[in-house]
């Protein structure tokens, strides 16, 4: 069984994070998607309203074969707990490609597990810290976010 483990903050969950998801769970026979929590960052989101935030979404796209996870602690490790035989990392441009290949070989040498990039989609180029910084200023995030987050973060504008 192929086993596909998707990690990120999701301080919020974006379409770019549900585009790279719903190629996942085409590919891989089980996609972990994992909200890594990291002590020395503080979230803007609780991991456990966006945990189920993502739950719901996924319910939306009909997306039966994710679960979602939160970890603290090393993604490799949080992958390996769960049988997991390949990393899945989005990728929005060239400078996320280089910067996600060194990561990728470092997580290969200590864990032995490949990565797989994913185009993050038409949308991808919006980060968390984009929507973010659009909604903390008052405009419409609604198109970069699913509805289930929306609404689970009460920003349905």
């Amino acid at each position: 069984m192929n086993i596909g483990f998707y990690a990120g903050s999701f301080d919020p969950f974006t379409m770019g994070h549900m585009h790279v998801v719903k190629t996942a769970a085409k590919l891989f026979d089980k996609l972990v998607i994992g909200i890594g929590i990291n002590a020395k960052k503080k979230r803007t989101y609780d991991k456990d309203i966006m945990k189920q935030a993502i739950e719901e979404a996924l319910k939306d796209e009909n997306i039966s074969n994710a679960i979602v996870i939160t970890y603290e602690g090393l993604s490799v490790d949080a992958a390996k707990k769960y049988d997991c035989n390949y990393l899945v990392r989005g990728i929005r441009d060239d400078m996320d490609y280089y910067y996600e290949e060194n990561i990728a070989q470092i997580n290969e040498e200590i864990s032995g597990l490949d990565t797989i990039y994913v185009r993050a989609g038409v949308l991808g180029g919006i980060s968390s810290s984009t929507v973010r910084e659009l909604y903390n200023n008052g405009k419409d995030v609604s198109k970069y976010i699913p509805k289930a987050v929306r609404v689970f973060l009460g920003t349905l504008l």
